[in-house]
């Protein structure tokens, strides 16, 4: 038997069902497939919505939300029971369906499938092999249950957490042993950033004693380039858990992060002009901005996007390091500019 089952002819019966060999489900572990209804009503568009409402009468089904219509095994739309329900007995089903309903492959990612049901407003989501064959429908309560399931895991792994929410439940209650060997190592890394970041302003020590304003400012611009990445973070690695790959949000995120770094160097800039009176600070300083909210947002695209190139979970180590990273590029912006542009005032 074919995995989908035929329609019976039309003036017979209306609506069928499927009935499938059992598959072996450790293989669709994650994937749209694990989440399908194998027995869903099916009709052709040819049929009459009277006909394939007394159909459904005489059938029981996984799920009615949706009646698949087909063509011999092809899916060619999806009919709402809504719509069926409201149309007249005479009206053919190819005349109130979606002629266009968003479909899947067996081995699509649940969370893709999931949210590409969202995005289309469906009460189901078809599953159909390479040739359009019908496998299936995802009814409403299993997409529900999916972004539940993977909100759920999100927001453990931005906590910090491996996975879900029993290993979340876990680690609060684990041992002060393990609590340092889960959070020392990240933060290792942030106090080998912080030595660096000290060695690099030592470096400048002649132009901070020259000009000590310029100290003023470091914590502004190196929190500025922060806040910037950390928001660039977020929608990457929000973007690639749902299958958005990076090359379509490159080019649109490094310009927004340049325009509000260009933003932030307009408004600092007559800001710092009048409470300060220097021109050439309040020019390095808008232009240290400008500078480190571009190189902030390219740092945060780039790191989740090789770290999950390598099969890493960017969610995990992309925010520490980014952090590091772009605070020690800030600084190292900030005094190049301020090396280049700030006079030094001559000795009294």
């Amino acid at each position: 038997m074919s995995l989908v089952s035929r329609l019976v002819d039309v003036d017979d019966r209306a609506v069928t069902g499927r009935h499938t060999a059992p598959f072996a489900p450790g293989r669709f572990l994650g994937t749209a497939m694990e989440h399908v209804s194998l027995r869903v009503p099916r009709t052709a568009r040819t049929a009459r919505a009277g006909d394939v409402r007394r159909g459904l009468e005489r059938q029981r089904f996984d799920t009615v939300e949706e009646i698949a219509v087909c063509e011999g095994e092809r899916l060619v739309g999806l009919l709402d029971i809504e719509d069926l329900m409201a149309a007249a007995d005479d009206t053919p089903v190819g005349a109130i369906m979606d002629s266009d309903p968003p479909v899947v492959a067996p081995g699509t990612d649940q969370e893709i499938a999931a949210w590409r049901a969202v995005g289309r407003s469906e009460s189901s989501l078809a599953v159909v092999d390479a040739a359009g064959r019908l496998l299936g429908l995802i009814p409403a309560h299993r997409v529900i249950g999916v972004l539940l399931d993977e909100h759920e895991e999100d927001i453990a792994r931005l906590a910090g957490y491996a996975r879900g929410a029993e290993p979340a439940r876990t680690a609060s209650e684990e041992p002060l042993l393990q609590r340092l060997r889960h959070r020392l190592p990240w933060l290792l890394v942030g106090l080998a950033g912080a030595l660096l970041a000290a060695d690099i302003v030592a470096a400048f020590e002649g132009r901070l004693r020259d000009r000590v304003v310029l100290a003023f400012f470091i914590p502004g611009v190196v929190y500025l380039a922060d806040a910037i990445g950390t928001q660039t973070e977020a929608l990457v690695i929000r973007g690639l858990s749902v299958g958005v790959p990076i090359r379509h949000v490159f080019r649109r995120e490094l310009l927004t992060g340049a325009i509000v770094g260009a933003v932030l160097a307009a408004l600092s800039y007559p800001l710092i002009l009048l409470r300060w009176g220097e021109s050439d600070v309040a020019l390095s300083v808008a232009l240290a901005l400008f500078a480190a909210a571009s190189v902030a947002t390219l740092v945060a695209m780039i790191l989740p996007w090789a770290l999950h190139r390598a099969g890493l979970d960017p969610a995990f180590g992309s925010g520490p390091l980014a952090t590091v990273i772009q605070d020690l590029l800030s600084i190292v912006l900030y005094f190049a500019i301020a090396g280049a542009v700030v006079v030094a005032v001559p000795p009294r």
